[in-house]
């Protein structure tokens, strides 16, 4: 027997590394359930996987007969590399044991019924992304990037390789935007001004929202405890507003016609 699963696949990605890609995938997966939402979290950096530090928790997920049980932070449902794989051994594998463990990830493990599973890539195109989009229907992307014009030249061959595979874009993301004087409402530009909604109105796409460069943000991420988990923090209020407008999104989209995720009983 057969029964609904996943409603909404969101695929997290980015053109190159260190843009902040799962810092904005982790807040927006605990913004998404704070706004009443049931949510998920698939880590799908399998080489890199840095959800279990940011998500404050490292055990090891059980199994029930053949499905694995996702563990759960913050009332977002998880899984990663790094719990099966703790500590700082790497990963020496090639491309059909990544679209295995990919497999594994979306069909392996008991999800239950969600309204969103958001999904953290690794940067760049490569496998694992080819991979998840043949495999799962995405219900939509999120290009992470900073205004500096090296992430935004990366960040438009993201979007790119979203669309040639007819991913529909839900918009850009600006991570480290801005920086804050203490005290002020004072902005001070640190990589550039107003280039990724620049970018999102050449290329036609929506822009979503611009997050500051916060010591703060970093600071949750290291310890466990992102910003989107503290009631009353305006930094996670920025996330509450991203995950507004990533809903929204999905809304004017539409029904997605093609199949859903299927949980077997």
């Amino acid at each position: 027997m057969l029964k609904p699963g996943v409603r909404n696949l969101i695929a997290v990605g980015s053109g190159k590394g260190g843009v902040g890609k799962t810092t904005v995938a982790v807040n927006l997966a605990i913004a998404l359930a704070k706004l009443g939402n049931k949510t998920g979290l698939l880590d799908a950096d399998v080489y890199g996987p840095n959800v279990p530090l940011m998500m404050g928790i490292n055990q090891t997920p059980m199994a029930n007969g053949e499905r694995i049980q996702p563990l759960q932070s913050f009332g977002v449902k998880l899984m990663s590399m790094g719990f099966l794989n703790p500590g700082d051994k790497p990963l020496v594998w090639r491309g059909p044991m990544l679209h295995s463990v990919i497999q594994q990830f979306l069909r392996g493990v008991d999800w239950g019924e969600l309204d969103y599973l958001v999904i953290d890539l690794p940067p760049g195109t490569g496998d694992v992304q080819l991979t998840l989009i043949q495999t799962a229907p995405i219900t939509g992307a999120i290009v992470v990037t900073t205004p500096s014009a090296v992430s935004l030249e990366d960040a438009r061959k993201a979007i790119h390789m979203f669309a040639q595979v007819k991913v529909e874009i839900l918009g850009i993301v600006e991570n480290m935007s801005y920086l804050l004087v203490p005290g002020t409402t004072q902005k001070i530009d640190v990589f550039g001004s107003g280039a990724g909604r620049l970018t999102a109105t050449s290329m036609g796409v929506n822009f979503l929202g611009e997050i500051a460069l916060d010591p703060e943000v970093r600071i949750g991420g290291d310890t466990g405890k992102p910003v989107a988990s503290r009631d009353g923090d305006p930094r996670g209020e920025t996330f509450l507003e991203l995950a507004r407008a990533v809903v929204g999104r999905l809304d004017a989209i539409g029904p997605q016609t093609g199949p859903r995720i299927e949980i077997s009983e």
